[in-house]
């Protein structure tokens, strides 16, 4: 079969997104996680703008820069236990000993603010992004959202009154929060897509709560949690409904993992700010014991996300792989907790540690004959499995005849070389049939669209691919940044073309980027797959 033969303006689509690339890596050069310094520039999400600041107040330092006294001991009935910054990265921030009034977060601290990050780069006013400069400068915080006070200050606010002081069972007005906290202080803008929350938003407070904890995954427990429990999330600036995805897999993948967790949102918000409201005699304060704060519009100002990748959790996973936090399996316990709640049996959910361990002793167990018994071999045969996710019946999808063509081809190529072909549309499968599914592929291809996210429950193996097929010309980081994250190649085409790291295009959404004429010419996408399998494409 012929390539389809290029349009005037397929030709110039291609030229325009090459140029760009040209430039781009001409003048900023390619971006490199392994030489990242962790400096920022503020930059905006979805525009352009930026300006200048002190270079150094965004850097992930460990926790001793922002170590106060030791609180061990410390009764917060009658002393305030000053806060504590064990991690940051922007839009990224552990603390110990956060406390909230009137909506107000406080930093109780003996230290200057200036010992801090600035609080562009920890925490934002809530609202929706929008490209414009009124609604850029509306979400930078203030000291409404974030405010620094001395231990004294805290005690004229919320310590004994008058009356009370002169009693026995005089104490301060604060009311601790026990346990571990994550405020999601995001609107429901991006929280109610599955990829948003799930693989962007999931996965960067994973690695910055497993990071912190320093939690080694070795191959043989890969299946367990060790990182501290999490027991509540907050959502702040959402309902009920807000954080919840269409598909329904936000919820799904949140009880899977956490079961024990709690959910609040903006109304129990507004009960805890009502309760501390009051000023003088009647005034209080909540004190969480630790609390992990992720805001994107703060992220957004950090130089990876803002300027490289746009994909928030980027700062986060690299603020923890620069010091060595993250380990191979970092991902592995949530990955593995989510098909264990989908019933995907553990021999499945092991590709990963078992093509390692062959690896490791230069074994090709995708290459082994098929033997009797074959799950109790050393090395078993590994399947290899591709799944391509079919979006004809939604919007953004191929042209009908390439559609047709890619799945015969891709059906003649796994019929000669006995691989699994899985054409999965997931609108028609449960979620646990698209789950097991998944965690046996080791090949997932489709258009750029939702169903990619199911990437991050794919194991993790040398041959481990995502190709994504884009209208010539258009390119976004969302699943090419967040496969190379979770130890799996992209492959960005257009048409007859591709691109992978480090050489890919500029970012861009070109008319017909939403839209059902997207082109592919299956010959290539055949080819990408059989030098990934071979070894050639690395």
């Amino acid at each position: 079969m012929l390539p389809r033969s290029r349009t005037m303006r397929d030709a110039v689509l291609v030229l325009v997104g090459a140029l760009s690339m040209h430039i781009a890596t001409s003048f900023l050069g390619t971006f490199r996680p392994e030489t990242f310094s962790g400096e920022a520039v503020l930059s905006t999400e979805g525009t352009r703008h930026s300006e200048h600041h002190d270079e150094n107040r965004d850097k992930y330092v460990p926790s001793k820069q922002y170590a106060l006294a030791d609180n061990a001991g410390v009764d917060l009935a009658h002393d305030f236990p000053e806060t504590y910054m064990d991690a940051h990265a922007p839009g990224w921030t552990v603390f110990r000993n956060l406390y909230m009034a009137n909506g107000t977060l406080f930093v109780v601290s003996s230290h200057p603010a200036s010992a801090f990050p600035d609080i562009q780069y920890i925490t934002s006013t809530g609202l929706a992004a929008e490209n414009t400069p009124e609604n850029i400068a509306a979400r930078m915080p203030t000291n409404q959202d974030m405010s620094f006070i001395t231990p004294a200050q805290a005690r004229r606010r919320w310590g004994p009154t008058r009356a009370q002081a002169k009693l026995p069972t005089a104490r301060n007005r604060a009311y601790s929060i026990k346990g571990n906290t994550i405020i999601f202080n995001d609107p429901d803008q991006f929280l109610n897509h599955y990829y948003h929350f799930c693989a962007e938003l999931w996965l960067g407070a994973w690695a910055m709560w497993h990071g912190v904890h320093n939690v080694q995954v070795p191959a043989s427990s890969a299946n367990e949690i060790t990182a501290p429990p999490i027991d509540r999330i907050i959502f702040p600036n959402t309902d009920l409904q807000g954080w919840r995805d269409r598909p329904g897999f936000n919820p799904y993948f949140l009880r899977a993992v956490f079961p024990s967790t709690t959910v609040e949102v903006d109304m129990d918000w507004d009960d805890r700010i009502a309760a501390t409201s009051d000023a003088g005699d009647h005034a209080r304060v909540w004190h969480f014991d630790k609390v992990l704060l992720t805001d994107r519009s703060a992220a957004f100002r950090g130089s990876i996300c803002g300027a490289q990748v746009h994909r928030t959790a980027a700062e986060a996973f690299y603020a923890m792989k620069q010091i060595n936090r993250l380990g191979k399996w970092w991902w592995e316990p949530v990955r593995r907790g989510i098909l264990t709640f989908a019933g995907v049996d553990q021999h499945t959910q092991e590709i990963g540690t078992r093509v390692e361990k062959a690896d490791r002793e230069k074994v090709n167990p995708y290459a082994i004959a098929v033997v009797e018994d074959d799950k109790d071999a050393k090395f078993p045969r590994e399947p290899i499995v591709i799944t391509y996710m079919d979006r004809q019946g939604v919007r953004r999808h191929l042209i009908e005849e390439d559609h047709d063509n890619l799945v015969r081809e891709l059906q003649v190529f796994c019929d000669a070389n006995g691989y699994e072909l899985n054409i999965m549309r997931g609108e028609t499968l449960t979620k646990e049939a698209q789950l097991a599914i998944i965690a046996r592929t080791t090949i997932l291809l489709g258009v750029h669209g939702n169903g990619l996210t199911h990437l991050i429950m794919m194991s993790p193996t040398p041959i481990s691919t995502v190709i994504e097929l884009f209208f010539p010309g258009g390119f976004a980081h969302d699943y090419e940044w967040t496969a190379r994250a979770l130890g799996h190649k992209h492959f960005a085409v257009w048409n007859d073309t591709y691109h992978t790291h480090p050489t890919l295009p500029w970012v861009a959404y070109p008319e017909g980027f939403q839209g059902t004429q997207i082109p592919v010419y299956a010959p290539t996408v055949i080819d990408i797959i059989k030098d990934r399998i071979a070894g050639k494409l690395r």
